[in-house]
């Protein structure tokens, strides 16, 4: 909504007739919604002429703009979460009663993904439920755009499925490993593996990549899908973990802890990781709050999906 107000002192000086004249081609153009070329057949003026008018009226604060939107105090966090943190981009869903969270930050990622990605694009990607929910959603995108994705771990069975990509299909490159494996020697030598480390490689190609978070609490997604044990968990826990990400835990400051685990993860590194310009993590819940201020600290990701209410703590946990 805008309004005509009084002109305020901020360096322009307008005369009585200016006022009058910005202030009609205000009404007509913001409360009767003519358009620029219409106010101008009306008061007799160019159209030009109407555009610096309104110009000239929003600077000098004749006229001020007011969005009314439950997006607007969204709109705003992004903005605080993008300077507190460093950020290229941030994506807030506002907060809505009732509403399960998961699929409102699926939707949020998918389109920030579709605004991003050109045809022929390839997107690294991730594991989890805030991934999986985004690339259901996207399914249709990638053939239609000559989209190709790329898994950034192991772990086929984290993808075929959950993601919407039902067997085989030449648009999705897969590391054809579990995430995790029985020892340090198996990981090497599939880590070499051609048709791995190409997989690897390709990822690192990627212009984006999108993640998701990984909390410490026993019904995180690797206990699930069987990668870690509640009980070990739980010692990551104590040897100061609050997060993953690809399978690599991390402390409060984003730093990977020296874990026996991460020599049997057969993924894109951290390191690495960081090698791919926008990398999107996708994440909400107070669950997962102490997850992402450890990735956003580390620079694990750069670009910031979640909702309200965690965007909220995350400001007042920075």
């Amino acid at each position: 909504m805008s309004q005509v107000s009084t002109p305020q002192d901020n360096g322009f000086l307008l005369d009585a007739e200016e006022v009058e004249q910005i202030s009609r081609a205000a009404w007509h153009y913001y409360n009767d919604g003519l358009t620029q070329n219409q106010i101008a057949d009306l008061v007799g003026v160019s159209r030009i002429k109407v555009s610096r008018l309104l110009e000239k009226g929003r600077q000098a604060g004749l006229i001020e703009l007011r969005i009314n939107s439950p997006h607007e105090g969204s709109l705003g966090l992004q903005e605080e979460l993008v300077s507190a943190f460093g950020l290229t981009q941030a994506r807030v869903v506002p907060q809505a009663e009732g509403l399960a969270a998961g699929p409102r930050i699926g939707r949020a990622a998918a389109s920030l993904l579709t605004q991003g990605l050109c045809p022929n694009d390839l997107l690294a990607i991730g594991w989890g439920e805030a991934v999986s929910t985004t690339l259901r959603y996207m399914a249709p995108v990638f053939p239609q755009n000559n989209i190709s994705l790329v898994s950034l771990t192991g772990g086929v069975s984290a993808y075929i499925g959950n993601t919407g990509l039902y067997g085989p299909q030449g648009f999705a490159h897969l590391i054809p490993t579990p995430l995790r494996v029985s020892s340090t020697e198996l990981a090497e030598m599939l880590r070499l593996e051609p048709y791995v480390r190409n997989v690897l490689d390709m990822a690192l190609t990627a212009k984006t990549a999108l993640i998701g978070v990984g909390s410490v609490a026993r019904s995180a997604t690797l206990v699930r899908y069987g990668y870690c044990t509640g009980a070990e968990i739980e010692l990551f826990t104590r040897r100061g973990a609050v997060g993953d990400v690809l399978g690599y835990f991390y402390d409060r400051d984003g730093q990977i802890l020296d874990l026996d685990v991460h020599r049997h993860v057969v993924a894109v590194t951290p390191d690495d990781l960081r090698q791919i310009p926008s990398v999107i993590g996708a994440a909400a819940g107070p669950e997962k709050v102490e997850a992402i201020l450890g990735l956003l600290r580390g620079r694990l990701a750069n670009i910031l999906v979640t909702d309200e209410p965690t965007a909220r703590e995350l400001l007042r946990r920075k």
